[in-house]
């Protein structure tokens, strides 16, 4: 349970720290990034099965999170693919 914890923690910040920086110069920036957040949805899929989706709902709250981020990010890199 710790480890999705903190693999969710280390997604949500890391999307949070992509969205504040300065302007994205690369759109491989932001495909590495959609990378890691779909590891995270992989990683909070195999501890939730792990832990029988017995969470209270915060396991699930994670994973609905994380599909929303991977979501706009789909549509980040979209947008930087026809900016160019």
């Amino acid at each position: 349970m710790k480890r999705m914890v903190g693999t969710a923690a280390l997604a949500l910040s890391f999307i949070a720290g992509a969205a504040l920086s300065a302007q994205v110069r690369d759109m491989h920036d932001l495909e590495a990034v959609h990378q890691h957040v779909n590891e995270a949805i992989q990683e909070l899929e195999h501890a939730r099965s792990a832990n029988h989706y017995d969470m209270k709902g915060h396991g699930a709250k994670a994973e609905e999170h994380l599909r929303a981020a991977e979501h706009e990010l789909s549509m980040a890199i979209e947008a930087a693919k026809t900016a160019k």
